[in-house]
């Protein structure tokens, strides 16, 4: 995966997220849409062959993007291993 910044201020950042789709784009909009402080939680690719996701997110006045980005991909991580620790235990 690799990122890169288009735009970033307080309140507003677009990413471009090269190396994922639609599976991971979606799960990490609808974590930051569980979040109060968030405005605006939104993803496109312009291409749906050669197209770089790019991810946007807005925050409340006084909120900071970047860190409720990190915080929705955090809990994103830890969901992820809660699900896959339940399925290895259902496989055994």
């Amino acid at each position: 995966m690799e990122l890169k910044v288009v735009e970033e201020t307080k309140r507003k950042l677009i990413l471009q997220v090269n190396g994922i789709g639609h599976a991971f784009c979606n799960a990490l909009i609808d974590q930051l849409w569980a979040n109060e402080k968030v405005d605006v939680a939104s993803y496109a690719i312009r291409h749906p062959l050669i197209g770089v996701p790019e991810i946007i997110v807005e925050v409340k006045s006084g909120e900071d993007a970047k860190k409720v980005l990190i915080d929705a991909a955090k809990h994103l991580e830890k969901s992820n291993e809660k699900l896959k620790k339940q399925f290895m235990e259902e496989l055994r």
